[in-house]
């Protein structure tokens, strides 16, 4: 099974924003934030393409999957 990873916490610690700051910039909770960094939740396209603008990066620097095979 695949497994998606981030580097949502390192990029906000780049930038020494709280999970509540990102999670009001880009329109979200900060749960959503917290389970999307965790790995427990699996954020939408929306999501993370409102990440990637946020930290003006592309997607794939955000997020990428892992195979478990």
């Amino acid at each position: 099974m695949d497994e998606l990873t981030n580097q949502i916490a390192l990029l906000r610690a780049g930038r020494q924003i709280s999970q509540t700051e990102l999670a009001e910039a880009i329109g979200v909770s900060r749960k959503t934030i917290s389970t999307v960094e965790t790995g427990r939740f699996t954020p939408s396209v929306v999501i993370a393409l409102k990440l990637a603008q946020f930290f003006a990066v592309p997607v794939e620097q955000i997020f990428s999957l892992n195979s478990n095979e």
